[in-house]
C-alpha cells in the first residue's frame, strides 16, 4: 500500500470509529489495530487523532466554501437565498458520517479547531441567508432552516422512505421555513 493510500485507510477507519463510538473514545491504538498497523504506523501520518479530524474536516469543509463563495458572488435576492440552501444541503448530504458525527458530537467538538470552524461555517452561510438586514423574525426562519438541514439529517433513521425522498423533504421543509419573500 502507497503511503496516500495507508493515510486514506488511517482517515476512513477512523471516521467510522469516531461515528460509531464518538470521538473522545477512540484512541489512535484502536485504528491502528482495526487497520492491523502498529500505533507507530499511525504516528507517521497523525501526531494525534485531532489531526485526523482536521484532515477529514477540511476535505469536507470544500464543497461547503464552494456554496459561501458562490452565495457572495451572486446578486442578493430571494433566488440566491433558495440557491444557499439547495447548494448547503446537497455538501451536508455528501459529507455523510462526518456530519453526523460533527452533529451528534457537539460537546466533543467545542473546544477542537475544526469544531469551531464548522460553527463559523454555519454563521457564514446564515449570513448568506440574512444578508439583506433581515428583521428578528426572519433571521430566525432562515436560522431554522439551516438546523432542518442539520437535524434531520441525524434523525430520520426511523422515518420511512428512501434516502432521495427523505432528502428531497427536508430541503421542502427547509425551504419552507425561509422568509415569504425567499420562497416566492
Amino acid at each position: 500500500m502507497t503511503t496516500d493510500e495507508t493515510r486514506r485507510h488511517i482517515q476512513q477507519t477512523a471516521l467510522e470509529l469516531f461515528a460509531g463510538q464518538g470521538y473522545e473514545k477512540t484512541s489512535l491504538r484502536e485504528i491502528a489495530e482495526r487497520l492491523g498497523l502498529t500505533k507507530a504506523a499511525v504516528y507517521y501520518h497523525f501526531k494525534a487523532k485531532e489531526d485526523i479530524l482536521t484532515v477529514l474536516f477540511d476535505e469536507w469543509i470544500k464543497p461547503i466554501e464552494e456554496v459561501i463563495e458562490w452565495g457572495r458572488a451572486a446578486p442578493p435576492g430571494p433566488a440566491t437565498k433558495r440557491e444557499v440552501l439547495r447548494r448547503y444541503h446537497l455538501a451536508l448530504a455528501r459529507a455523510g458520517p462526518l456530519f453526523r458525527l460533527f452533529e451528534a458530537s457537539k460537546a466533543e467538538m467545542r473546544d477542537l479547531a475544526a469544531g469551531t470552524a464548522y460553527r463559523e461555517t454555519m454563521t457564514r452561510v446564515l449570513a448568506l441567508l440574512t444578508q439583506d438586514g433581515a428583521g428578528l423574525h426572519e433571521q430566525i426562519r432562515c436560522a431554522g432552516a439551516l438546523l432542518i438541514l442539520h437535524g434531520a439529517a441525524t434523525a430520520l433513521d426511523g422515518i420511512e422512505g428512501t434516502p432521495e425522498e427523505k432528502h428531497a423533504a427536508i430541503l421542502d421543509v427547509a425551504l419552507g421555513l425561509l422568509p415569504a419573500h425567499a420562497r416566492d
